[in-house]
Formats: structure tokens, C-alpha cells, sequence
């Protein structure tokens, strides 16, 4: 029976080192650490490896579950894998001990204001962005693909769509796009 720590921030500015000396106090022999976006499990190779190591018996510790995922999906998905192989998650910030009723109820709900926080938080720029763009201040990004381009590539040049898209490295679809 081991106890693995996982710490995760979303972008490579930030630090682990906070994450990383409270999972060694709490007894954390081996710490898995990522620099990404919680938001999905894709591409968190650290976390699979971890979840994929751990054996009856063990024990994951993060120091708070959003940590571990942003969605209650994606955290109730998490939970499951893990009961299912027997292994208890523990937060060191929060009182969550899933080998507990009490800390599993405590874990359900946290995980609902996780989520609840980051919808909140798209909710908030989405309407930063709409208070921009009234303002004129945000446009949007700005365009990758020159219209004009790809125009004379079809006038001049006599390309077709798919010669246009391997020449400019962009997407036959979006030939079309400019064309139509």
C-alpha cells in the first residue's frame, strides 16, 4: 500500500512548488506533476500513467480536487476508476477521504462547485467579450488565412482548392471558405 501524490497548475508560468512540499508532508512517496489545462484529461500523460499504476490498497493525495479535474465528469469519472481498483483519494486542503461515506459525499459536492466555479468563470468572459466587442475594443483574433492570396492563386494561378491548401499549409475547407 503506497500513497502517490498528483499536483497539477494550468500553465507552465505557474509553480508546482507549493502543490509538491504539502503532498511530500502528507506522505507522498512518488509525485506524478503536469503543467496543463484541467480542463480535459486529454493530453495530462502524467495522470494516466499514475492511474494506470496505482494498485489495490494505495492511496492518491492532490491538494485540492480541481487538481484533478474541472468538470464533475471528468472527477466522478476519476472516482470511479479509482474505487473501482480500490484505491482511496485524499485532498490535502479538503477534507476528502473517498474510503470514507462522509468523505465521499464531501468529495460529490466539491466536485459540483469545481465545476459550478469554472462555468461561472466562462460566463464571465464570455461576457468581458461581449461588453468588448460593443466597445470596438475586441475584434476577435486576428485573420491566419490572406483572403487575397488565396483569390490570386485561383485567378493567376489557376490553382484548384486543393492546390491552394497545400500551398498556403491551410485546410481545403478553408479554401472553400474564402472562395464561397
Amino acid at each position: 500500500m503506497a500513497t502517490y501524490g498528483y499536483a497539477r497548475v494550468s500553465t507552465t508560468g505557474q509553480d508546482l512548488t507549493i502543490q509538491r512540499k504539502a503532498l511530500k508532508a502528507a506522505g507522498c512517496e512518488i509525485i506524478r506533476e503536469e503543467k496543463i489545462s484541467g480542463t480535459s484529461r486529454q493530453g495530462r500523460d502524467e495522470l494516466q500513467t499514475l492511474l494506470e499504476f496505482l494498485r489495490e490498497g494505495d492511496t492518491l493525495v492532490v491538494t485540492r480536487l480541481d487538481r484533478l479535474a474541472r468538470s464533475m465528469d471528468d472527477l466522478s469519472y476519476i472516482a470511479r476508476e479509482l474505487e473501482a481498483k480500490g484505491v482511496a483519494l485524499k485532498a490535502t486542503e479538503q477534507p476528502v477521504d473517498t474510503s470514507s461515506a462522509a468523505g465521499k459525499a464531501f468529495f460529490q459536492m466539491l466536485g459540483v462547485f469545481a465545476e459550478f466555479e469554472t462555468n461561472l468563470r466562462k460566463e464571465r468572459q464570455m461576457e468581458g467579450i461581449a461588453k468588448a466587442k460593443a466597445a470596438g475594443v475586441y475584434k476577435g483574433r486576428k485573420q491566419s488565412i490572406d483572403v487575397d492570396e488565396v483569390k490570386r492563386l485561383r485567378d493567376v494561378e489557376g490553382m484548384g482548392a486543393t492546390e491552394i491548401a497545400r500551398e498556403l499549409g491551410i485546410a481545403r475547407t478553408s479554401v472553400y471558405r474564402v472562395l464561397g
